[in-house]
């Protein structure tokens, strides 16, 4: 269990010192801004969605690795997927960071499986979840920023 713990720990830092698909992108056709007031966190989410497809998407922002991470692993995996695909990922995610998942659940989650231990800090879990927080409301069009609070 310790070599999975630590294959899951080296995925987050990678993530978080090299984020995937964080910067600007053209086109962009949703976005939505998040914050996370008690840790600071902050993230804004762009993406090109044709009718109900995420073609592209990425982010900019700041924020702990946690939150870096869950960025960059939630912009690799959603890209491709209809909103459908995405809410239900969404949910399978949410309930594995918060602690409600079955262990084998994770499995359908592929990489972003790594944030399983995150349970284990409820503290954290809002980091884990809010660029998710964000593009949801990017998809939805909200005009409001999204707060963790």
């Amino acid at each position: 269990m310790s070599d999975l713990y630590d294959l899951y720990q080296e995925m987050i830092l990678d993530h978080s010192k090299r984020p995937r698909n964080q910067g600007e992108i053209e086109g962009v056709t949703n976005e939505a801004h998040g914050h996370n007031p008690l840790c600071g966190d902050q993230i804004h989410v762009t993406l090109i969605l044709d009718v109900d497809v995420v073609q592209d998407v990425a982010f900019t922002g700041k924020g702990c690795a946690i939150s870096t991470a869950s960025s960059s692993l939630m912009t690799e995996t959603v890209k491709g997927m209809t909103i459908a695909q995405i809410e239900e990922l969404f949910e399978g995610f949410h309930s594995l960071v918060t602690g409600q998942n079955e262990p084998a659940h994770g499995d359908d989650l592929g990489k972003l499986a790594v944030f399983s231990g995150v349970s284990e800090f409820p503290m954290r879990v809002k980091c884990a979840t809010l660029s998710w927080h964000t593009l949801r409301a990017a998809i939805d069009q909200t005009t409001d920023p999204v707060s963790t609070e």
